[in-house]
C-alpha cells in the first residue's frame, strides 16, 4: 500500500491561504462570491460554519486554471489542495436562512 505524501501544512491552514489568495484580487473575490452567493461581509459569519474551509478548498480545486495560479503564487503543489480535501471528506454547503 501507498503512503500518501504529508501536506505542507494542515488542510485549515491552506484553506486560509487560498481564500487570502482569492480576496487579493477583486475579480477572483467577484467570481467567489457570486458563485457562492455571499457578500463581501458574510464571509466572516460562513467562516465559522462547520466546513467552510472545505468549501473554500473545494472551489479552488474545480477551477484549474485558478488552481495552477494559486500554486504558482504562493509556491505550493497543486496537490496539496487534493490531499486537504481528502483529509477533511465531505462535502460542504453553506446554510442558508
Amino acid at each position: 500500500m501507498a503512503k500518501k505524501a504529508p501536506l505542507s501544512m494542515t488542510p485549515e491552514a491552506l484553506a486560509i491561504q487560498a481564500l487570502t489568495f482569492i480576496a487579493g484580487n477583486g475579480e477572483r473575490l467577484g467570481r467567489f462570491l457570486a458563485i457562492t452567493g455571499m457578500g463581501p461581509a458574510e464571509i466572516r459569519a460562513a467562516s465559522k460554519e462547520p466546513g467552510f474551509v472545505l468549501g473554500v478548498l473545494e472551489y479552488l480545486a474545480g477551477d484549474e486554471r485558478l488552481l495552477s495560479a494559486f500554486a504558482a503564487e504562493t509556491g505550493g503543489n497543486p496537490a496539496d489542495v487534493g490531499k486537504a480535501l481528502a483529509a477533511l471528506g465531505g462535502h460542504w454547503e453553506r446554510e442558508t436562512p
